[in-house]
C-alpha cells in the first residue's frame, strides 16, 4: 500500500515545554560537601509534555495549598525557595483532587555537593503508603543555568493507582542549609500506556524458560526492515535511529514508478490518478535512492513494476474534469481537474485509453533497468540491490489502479506476469533474489481479484484450478516451469499482514482497553493454529506456519517475506508491544525477511520496540544472531538470543497485561555461568529505556517484577570456562 492511505498525519496535541520560561535566580554556590558524593549528570533527555494539572508555577495556583515543615519563601511571582537541612521538607495539597494523571514534572536548583538528596511522593490523609522516589540522573535533564527538570511517572510514584492529593518534597539524607529552588510542578495529562501501567492487584507468578542446549537457529537480519516512502522520508531522521537493517522501496507507487524518466508515478485510487513526481528533491531517482541506502548502510529490496503500464510524464491525469464531467471529488488544492474517477452520484466512471497517461512496462523495460542498475554495479564495486519484489498487491490492481488495469486479476493473469517478468529480471541479474507474489492479505492468500468480484462463495476462478488456494496452486506451478524449462524465478515468498479486526490497525487505532488487548490477541495469526481471528476471516489464519507448509508441499525451498505489516497505535503501549511481540516471533519462527510499514514516530513505544531488539542501550546493544528456545506463562512473552561464540545472551521479557504486574521466575537451563548482566526496562517513557536492578544466581534471572505494559532487556555475559 502506498503512505496516502496508512500514513496520515499525527496530532501532536498543545505541547507545554517545561522549560519555556529560564529563570534568573541563582541558588547558593557553596562548595560545602554532605557526603563526598557529587550528583551525577541527569541522562533524561529535555522533553516537552502536556499539562493536565499546573500546581506551582511562579507561585501556587487555583486549587492549591502550601504545607510543610521547613523554612520557605513562596511569595511570588517567582520560584519558590525551600531549606531542606535537617531532612526538611515542602508539600503541596489540593483536597479532593480528581483525574488520571500520567507524570509528575518539576524543575529544582540545588548544590551539585548535595548529591541525589531529593525524595518525592505522593500523599493523601487515607492510610495509603506510597513509593518514596529518590530524584535520580535518568530523572533528570540537566540545564545549562543550574536548573534541572524532573519527570517521574504516576506509575512508578503510584503503582497502585490510590487516590491522592498531595505532593511531598523531602530531603532523603542530611544536607546544608542552601536554599533550594523549586518550580515548574505539575502533573502530566495521562496517556492511555500511563493508564494501562496503573496496576489493579498485586503481582502474579508467572514462570519464564530460557534453554541453552540443542541447535539455536538463525536469525536473519532482514526482519528488522521498514519501508521507504519518498514523500515522508525527506525530512524524517527516526527511520535511521531505530537499527533498521533494511529499506523496501514498494507500496502501490511502485507498480506505476518510471525509471527512465526517474521521477514519475501515478497516485493511483491513493490520490485522483494523478501522474507526479515522486518527490520534491531535485534530481531524485533510483540511483539517489541507492546513494541514501549505502550511505545508512541499509540493504535495498526494490519493487518492480508487473502491471504493465508505468506514468508517461508527471502532469498527466486519469480522470480530468475536462473530458469526464464533474465528479465526486477533485484535487481541489492543486490540480482542480483531476477527478477521482466516480460521477457525483458515486458510479465509477469507464477509464479512457491507458496512453492517455501511460506508456507500456514490458518484461523488457524491467530487464533494461535490472541491467542498468547492474551495470552501475559493477562500475561501484557493489550491489545495489539485495531483493528485487514483482509488483505490489495484484489482487488490488482493480482498484488501486483500475484506470490502466480495470479488469480484476486471475490465477492465470498473475502467474503469467511473474514468470515473463521474474525470468527478465533473472536474465539481467542470475545472482539476484526474487520474492513474490506481494498478496495483501488473507482473501488474496486464497482467492484471486476475479473470485473477489465474482463472490468468494462463488469462487470461479479458484474452482476452475482445482479448488486450490491461490497462493499454494502458483507455488506449485512455479515449481513445474522450473522442472520443465530449468528457469529458477522465485527466491522468497512475500505476503502481506495487517490486522483484519474492526478499529485496530491505522494511525487512529483505538487505544481503550478493549481494543488494545485485541490488538495483542490479532498478532498470534502469525503463528496460533488455534487462535481463531476476531474479524470478517473468523478462522485461525495460522500465518508463518501455513505458508511454510505450503511452500514444504508445493516448491520447497522458498523463503518467507511479511512485505509489509503493522498494528496501529503506535504511540501506545499496545501498538509498542505488538511490534515487540511481532519481531520476537518472526525470529523464533524463522522468518527470512519482513518490513514494517513503514516507520513508527520517533520515540513512540513502537521506536522503541524496534530499539529492544537493534539498540536497547544506545550503544548498538541488540537481539543477537540465534534464537533460543524459551517459554511463558500466562500475560507474558520471552524471547532469548544468543551469539556465535556461545558467551553472550540477549533475552526479552514482555509483560502484556495493562494492568497486572509480573513477579517473573525465569530459569536458564545448560547456559553456564553467568559473568556479568545488564537488565533495562520500558515502560512508555519517551525517553526510552533505563537501567533496572536484577541478578543472575544459579541458572535463574531475578528480577523483582516486570511492571504492566512494559519490555524488559536481559543483556548477559557467559562465562565458557565455568559450567
Amino acid at each position: 500500500m502506498t503512505g496516502l492511505r496508512r500514513y496520515g498525519s499525527r496530532t501532536l496535541g498543545a505541547l507545554v515545554p517545561l522549560m519555556s520560561l529560564m529563570l534568573s535566580f541563582s541558588a547558593c554556590t557553596c562548595t560545602r560537601r554532605t557526603d563526598g558524593d557529587l550528583r551525577a549528570v541527569g541522562t533524561r533527555p529535555q522533553q516537552k509534555v502536556e499539562l493536565a494539572e499546573t500546581i506551582f508555577d511562579g507561585g501556587i495556583k487555583t486549587g492549591w495549598s502550601d504545607m510543610g515543615w521547613s523554612q520557605r519563601e513562596i511569595t511570588g511571582p517567582k520560584e519558590a525557595r525551600v531549606n531542606f537541612a535537617n531532612y526538611g521538607g515542602w508539600i503541596l495539597g489540593h483536597p479532593g483532587l480528581k483525574g488520571k494523571f500520567g507524570a509528575l514534572v518539576f524543575r529544582y536548583k540545588a548544590p551539585r555537593e548535595y548529591g541525589d538528596f531529593l525524595e518525592v511522593r505522593v500523599d493523601s490523609t487515607q492510610k495509603n503508603l506510597y513509593p518514596r522516589i529518590i530524584v535520580r540522573a535518568d530523572q533528570r535533564a540537566d540545564l545549562a543555568d543550574g536548573w534541572s527538570e524532573v519527570l517521574i511517572p504516576l506509575r512508578v510514584l503510584n503503582p497502585e493507582g490510590l487516590v491522592f492529593d498531595r505532593i511531598v518534597f523531602r530531603a532523603a539524607k542530611p544536607v546544608g542549609p542552601a536554599w533550594i529552588s523549586i518550580d515548574k510542578v505539575g502533573l502530566t495529562t495521562a496517556t492511555g500506556a500511563d493508564l494501562a501501567a496503573v496496576a489493579s492487584g498485586p503481582p502474579k507468578d508467572v514462570v519464564m524458560t530460557l534453554t541453552c542446549t540443542g541447535k539455536p537457529a538463525p536469525i536473519n537480519p532482514l526482519i528488522y526492515g521498514i519501508a521507504y516512502d519518498a514523500r515522508l522520508d525527506t525530512k524524517s531522521t527516526q527511520q535511521f535511529e531505530l537499527g533498521a537493517t533494511a529499506r523496501r522501496w514498494g507500496g502501490n507507487t511502485m507498480s506505476r514508478y518510471n525509471w527512465e524518466l526517474g521521477n514519475a508515478w501515478n497516485t493511483g485510487l491513493d490520490w485522483f490518478y494523478e501522474n507526479v513526481q515522486f518527490t520534491d528533491t531535485p534530481g531524485f531517482n533510483y540511483k539517489t535512492f541507492f546513494a541514501e541506502q549505502k550511505k545508512h548502510d541499509f540493504q535495498t529490496i526494490l519493487t518492480v513494476p508487473l502491471l504493465g503500464w508505468v506514468a508517461k510524464d508527471t502532469t498527466s491525469v486519469s480522470y480530468p474534469v475536462s473530458k469526464f464531467g464533474a465528479q465526486k471529488a477533485t484535487d481541489a488544492s492543486w490540480r482542480p481537474d483531476a477527478g477521482n474517477g466516480l460521477t457525483v452520484d458515486g458510479k465509477p466512471i469507464k477509464p479512457g485509453p491507458q496512453t492517455e497517461t501511460s506508456v507500456a512496462a514490458t518484461p523488457d523495460f524491467v530487464k533494461r533497468w535490472v541491467e542498468a542498475i547492474r551495470e552501475g554495479d559493477q562500475k561501484s564495486g557493489s550491489r545495489s540491490v539485495q531483493m528485487y519484489i514483482l509488483d505490489n498487491e495484484p489482487m488490488l490492481w482493480n482498484s488501486t489502479h483500475r484506470d490502466v488495469h480495470p479488469d480484476p486479476v486471475t490465477y492465470d493473469e498473475l502467474l503469467d506476469k511473474t514468470i515473463r517478468y521474474g525470468s527478465a529480471v533473472r536474465a539481467a541479474d542470475p545472482d539476484a533474489v526474487i520474492a513474490g507474489p506481494s498478496l495483501w492479505g488473507w482473501p488474496a492468500y486464497n482467492f484471486s481479484a476475479k473470485d473477489a468480484v465474482e463472490g468468494f462463495s462463488f469462487k470461479p476462478d479458484r474452482m476452475a484450478h482445482g479448488d486450490m488456494p491461490l497462493l499454494a496452486w502458483y507455488l506449485r506451478k512455479l515449481k513445474e516451469y522450473e522442472t520443465k524449462t530449468n528457469t529458477h524465478i522465485l527466491d522468497v515468498v512475500d505476503v502481506h499482514f495487517y490486522p483484519q479486526a474492526e478499529g485496530v490497525f491505522g494511525d487512529n487505532g483505538g487505544v481503550d482497553a478493549a481494543t488494545s488487548a485485541l490488538r495483542l490477541r490479532q498478532t498470534r495469526g502469525l503463528w496460533d493454529p488455534t487462535y481463531v481471528d476476531e474479524s470478517y476471516i473468523g478462522e485461525p489464519i495460522n500465518l508463518i506456519p501455513r505458508l511454510k507448509k505450503w511452500i514444504d508441499e508445493n516448491y520447497p525451498g522458498r523463503g518467507i517475506q511479511i512485505g509489509e505489516w503493522n498494528f496501529g497505535a503506535e504511540t501506545h503501549m499496545s501498538g509498542g508491544l505488538a511490534v515487540a511481540e511481532v519481531l520476537g516471533r518472526f525470529g523464533q519462527y524463522g522468518v527470512t525477511s519482513a518490513f514494517y510499514w513503514t516507520y513508527p514516530p520517533k520515540n513512540s513505544p513502537a521506536f522503541w520496540a524496534f530499539r529492544a531488539f537493534r539498540n536497547f542501550d544506545g550503544k548498538l546493544g541488540r537481539f543477537l544472531d540465534k534464537s533460543l528456545t524459551t517459554d511463558s506463562t500466562d500475560f507474558t512473552s520471552f524471547y532469548a538470543s544468543i551469539d556465535e561464540s556461545g558467551t553472550h545472551i540477549v533475552a526479552i521479557a514482555l509483560n502484556l497485561s495493562p494492568d497486572r504486574a509480573a513477579k517473573p521466575k525465569i530459569v536458564m537451563t545448560g547456559c553456564g555461568a553467568v559473568s556479568g548482566q545488564k537488565t533495562y526496562e520500558f515502560t512508555g517513557d519517551p525517553t526510552g529505556f533505563k537501567p533496572r536492578t536484577a541478578n543472575v544466581v544459579g541458572g535463574r534471572i531475578e528480577v523483582d517484577q516486570l511492571p504492566p505494559y512494559s519490555m524488559t532487556v536481559f543483556d548477559l555475559k557467559l562465562d565458557p570456562k565455568k559450567p
